[in-house]
C-alpha cells in the first residue's frame, strides 16, 4: 500500500488506480456525454445550412430527427454519467472508511494514546467524504480535459482563429485560477486541523457532561467552545475568501470565452467569412465549453480539499502498529519494573500508585502495559522485545473510560472470554455490581447508556477481574463511588486477587490502606516507596495528597 505510506497525492493516486474500473467508466460516460453535446450545435448548424436556409423540407426534417436522437442519447449518458460518477465517489469514500476502520482495529487499545478521539470523528465524517470527492477529477475531470480539446478542434475546423483562442484560454484560466487553489489548500489544511482539535473537545465534554453538570463546570466548557468555535468560524471565513473566487471564476470566466468567440465569430459571418449555421455552431460549442471548463475548475477545488483530508487521513493511516513479533515472555510470574519512574510491581502483590498528579500514574500503566513506547521490563527483559499477544493474555491494563459494548450483561463482562455464569457472578461480587447483574440477560446499550456512571465503572472492574490476567493494572477503579461501596471493593478486590500480581493507580486511601506496597510519585518518579500508613507518618507531601483529596487523615 505504497500510497498510504507516502503522502496525500500519492494515496489519491493509488485509490484512483484500485478503483480504476469505476474511473474509466466515469470517465467514458462523462466522455461520451461531452461529444453528445458538443454534436448538438453541428447538428443545428446542418439543418440551418443544408434545410432552412436553401428551404428543403427533407433534409430540414431528417437534420431535425438527428437533432431529436442525439439528444435523447445525451439525456440518458447524462444519467448513467451521473450514476457512475456518484457510485465512484462512494467507493471512494467507503474504500477509505474501511482503511481507517481496519487500522484503528490493529491499534486496538493504543488508538486514544496516539490521536484524539476527536480527529477520528473529524476524519470519519468528513474527511472520507471529500476524499471521494476528490475522484471526480480522476473521471469527469479527464473527461472534461478531452472535451475541451475536441471543441477546440472543431473550433478550429470552422476558423483557426477560434481554436487559437480555446487553447490560449483554457490554459489561462488555469494559470488564474492555480494560485487561489493554493491558497485555499493552505489555510484549509490549519483550518483542518482546528477543527480536529475543536470536535476533541466536543466530544470530550460531552463524554464528561455528567461530571461538568455535577461539578458545575458546564458553563465554563460551554464558554470555552463557543469561544474556540468563533475563532474556527473566522478561520472558515478566511477559508471561504479564495474558495469563493474559485466558484465565481468558476462560474463567470467561461462566459467570458463565449463573449469573446461569439465576438469574433460575429464578426467573421458578418464578413461572409463562416455561413449562418456555423455562426449558429460556434455559439453553441461555446456555450457547450462552458459545461467543461467549469467542470475542471470546480474538479480543481475538489482535488485542493481532497489533498488536505487525504494529509489527515494518510497521516492517520502512518500510526505506527505494534509488531506483534518478539521474544517469548518469561515462563511463570515475574516483576514488572519501569525504569522511567522507578515503579516495581512484584507478583502475587497489590501494589499502589499515588501521584501528586494522577496523570503520572496512569503514565505509569501505560508503559508497564506497553502502550507507550518505553524502556519498562518484565522478569529482566524489555517489554517491547515481547510477543506482544503474550503481553496481551498475561498483563490487562483496565481503564476507567473503556467502552462498554452493547449485549446481556452476561457477554458484556465475560468479553472475549467465554461466559461461565458462576464466574461472572464471583467477578461482579468483588466489583460489588450486584444492583447491576440481578440478571445476567440484563441488556447493556452501547457505552453503558443505560447504566449510572458508578454502575459501569463497577462493571468494567467486573470484566478486568473476569478475564483473570496473571498482572492487572487498575486505573482509578473507584473514583466513581461512595465510600461504603469502595470499601468493599478494596476488601474483596484483595481476597480475589491473591496469588496474583495488581497494580491500582489511585489515591483513595481505603485502597491504599489495602496495599501491600505503594509507590508515592512526584513528578512521575518515586519519591518514596512503602505501606500506606509508613508513607502518612514519614511523607507530609503523601499524607497532605490523601488529606486533601478526601478529607481524612488515614
Amino acid at each position: 500500500m505504497s500510497g498510504v505510506e507516502r503522502g496525500p497525492g500519492r494515496y489519491l493516486w493509488w485509490l484512483a488506480r484500485r478503483l480504476r474500473g469505476r474511473v474509466a467508466l466515469g470517465a467514458l460516460f462523462g466522455s461520451l456525454w461531452f461529444v453528445s453535446l458538443a454534436a448538438m450545435p453541428y447538428l443545428i448548424s446542418q439543418a440551418i445550412d443544408r434545410g432552412l436556409g436553401p428551404r428543403r423540407p427533407g433534409p430540414l426534417l431528417a437534420w431535425c430527427a438527428a437533432v431529436l436522437a442525439i439528444g435523447l442519447t445525451s439525456a440518458g449518458l447524462g444519467v448513467l454519467r451521473h450514476r457512475s460518477m456518484t457510485k465512484l465517489r462512494i467507493a471512494a469514500a467507503l474504500r477509505t472508511a474501511d482503511l481507517v476502520l481496519t487500522h484503528a482495529t490493529r491499534l486496538g487499545a493504543a488508538l486514544p494514546r496516539r490521536i484524539t478521539t476527536g480527529e477520528v470523528v473529524t476524519i470519519g465524517i468528513s474527511d472520507v467524504w471529500l476524499i471521494g470527492r476528490a475522484m471526480n477529477a480522476a473521471g469527469i475531470g479527464g473527461a472534461a480535459i478531452l472535451a475541451c480539446a475536441v471543441i477546440a478542434a472543431l473550433l478550429h475546423h470552422t476558423a483557426p482563429a477560434l481554436g487559437l483562442v480555446v487553447l490560449v484560454g483554457v490554459p489561462g484560466l488555469g494559470a488564474v485560477v492555480g494560485p487561489l487553489l493554493r491558497r485555499t489548500q493552505r489555510s484549509g489544511s490549519r483550518y483542518r486541523e482546528r477543527q480536529g482539535a475543536l470536535n476533541t473537545r466536543l466530544v470530550d465534554v460531552v463524554g464528561g457532561l455528567r461530571v461538568l453538570g455535577g461539578l458545575g463546570g458546564g458553563d465554563v466548557h460551554l464558554a470555552r467552545y463557543v469561544r474556540e468555535s468563533a475563532g474556527l468560524r473566522d478561520l472558515g471565513y478566511r477559508v471561504g475568501r479564495p474558495a469563493s473566487w474559485v466558484g465565481a471564476l468558476g462560474d463567470g470566466l467561461p462566459l467570458v470565452f463565449l463573449a469573446v468567440v461569439v465576438w469574433v465569430a460575429a464578426r467573421m459571418a458578418a464578413a461572409g467569412e463562416i455561413t449562418v449555421g456555423q455562426l449558429v455552431a460556434v455559439y453553441g460549442y461555446t456555450a457547450m465549453l462552458v459545461v467543461p471548463v467549469s467542470v475542471l475548475i470546480f474538479c480543481g477545488f475538489d482535488l485542493t480539499y481532497g489533498l488536505v483530508a487525504a494529509r489527515r487521513v494518510t497521516g492517520f493511516l502512518n500510526l505506527p502498529l505494534d509488531d506483534p513479533a518478539g521474544a517469548p515472555a518469561p515462563p511463570g510470574p515475574a516483576t514488572l519494573y519501569d525504569p522511567e519512574s522507578g515503579v516495581t510491581a512484584e507478583p502475587a502483590r497489590l501494589t499502589a500508585l499515588a501521584g501528586a498528579r494522577p496523570a503520572d500514574a496512569i503514565e505509569v500503566l501505560d508503559r508497564l502495559g506497553r502502550y507507550t513506547p518505553a524502556a519498562a521490563g518484565w522478569g529482566g527483559r524489555r517489554l517491547d522485545t515481547i510477543a506482544r499477544d503474550e503481553v496481551r493474555d498475561r498483563i490487562l491494563v483496565a481503564e476507567n473510560g473503556a467502552d462498554l459494548f452493547a449485549g446481556p450483561l452476561r457477554e458484556v463482562v465475560a468479553g472475549r472470554h467465554d461466559p461461565d455464569d458462576g464466574r461472572i457472578r464471583a467477578a461482579i461480587h468483588t466489583a460489588v455490581a450486584h444492583d447491576v447483574a440481578a440478571d445476567l440477560d440484563r441488556p447493556v446499550e452501547w457505552g453503558g447508556r443505560n447504566l449510572s456512571g458508578g454502575q459501569r465503572q463497577r462493571l468494567r472492574l467486573a470484566r478486568a477481574l473476569y478475564a483473570d490476567p496473571e498482572m492487572l493494572l487498575l486505573a482509578e477503579p473507584t473514583s466513581a463511588v461512595d465510600a461504603h461501596t469502595e470499601s468493599a471493593i478494596a476488601d474483596r478486590l484483595a481476597a480475589a486477587r491473591a496469588g496474583r500480581g495488581t497494580v491500582v493507580a489511585t489515591t483513595s486511601p481505603v485502597l491504599l490502606d489495602r496495599a501491600d506496597t505503594v509507590h508515592y510519585l512526584v513528578g512521575g518518579r518515586v519519591a518514596a516507596t512503602g505501606t500506606h500508613r509508613e508513607l502518612l507518618a514519614a511523607e507530609p507531601g503523601y499524607r497532605a495528597l490523601v488529606t486533601r483529596v478526601f478529607g481524612v487523615d488515614g
